[in-house]
């Protein structure tokens, strides 16, 4: 998951938000300077984490939804404490699919202002595939982006497998 992360939250920075691409050193340092949108990844999930065990809280993972979506938007449904019929289960999955959001405009970011969110670069939803990473890391920065991982997230036991 976190490598996933760091090739999509580079997509987005770099061809939505006029931001260039990150460099692993500035992640790393704990600062959070112009080139670090909305900050540090680490501490973000970190703050999280810290309430895992709560039963308000519910983690999700984008490969756990692409390998079975149903059982996400069921596990979703009986986290908020309500029953659907098969039909409106179907319905939630069917306009929860990664082609369903890129399709609609409410989801797809097509509405928001280019000044904002320029779609010159394609559509804010990009493969809807798990692992694309590998097209966006050098082996050089994947091992350095393991090596920062594993300092700033060693404190934290939880798997993002």
């Amino acid at each position: 998951m976190p490598r996933r992360w760091g090739g999509s939250w580079h997509w987005r920075a770099a061809h939505y938000c006029h931001r260039p691409f990150w460099h692993l050193p500035e992640v790393s340092d704990g600062q959070s300077g112009p080139d670090i949108i909305f900050g540090r990844w680490f501490e973000h999930v970190k703050g999280w984490l810290t309430i895992k065990d709560n039963p308000n809280f519910l983690i999700l993972s984008y490969e756990d939804m692409l390998k079975d979506l149903r059982s996400n938007v069921i596990k979703i449904i009986k986290f908020l404490g309500k029953e659907l019929d098969d039909a409106a289960i179907d319905s939630v999955v069917e306009h929860s699919s990664f082609q369903a959001m890129k399709n609609n405009p409410m989801s797809n970011y097509s509405a928001v202002p280019n000044a904002i969110f320029s779609k010159e670069h394609g559509s804010f939803h990009r493969k809807g595939i798990a692992g694309d990473h590998k097209n966006h890391f050098t082996p050089a920065q994947e091992e350095e982006f393991e090596k920062i991982y594993k300092d700033c997230m060693k404190d934290i036991n939880f798997s993002f497998a």
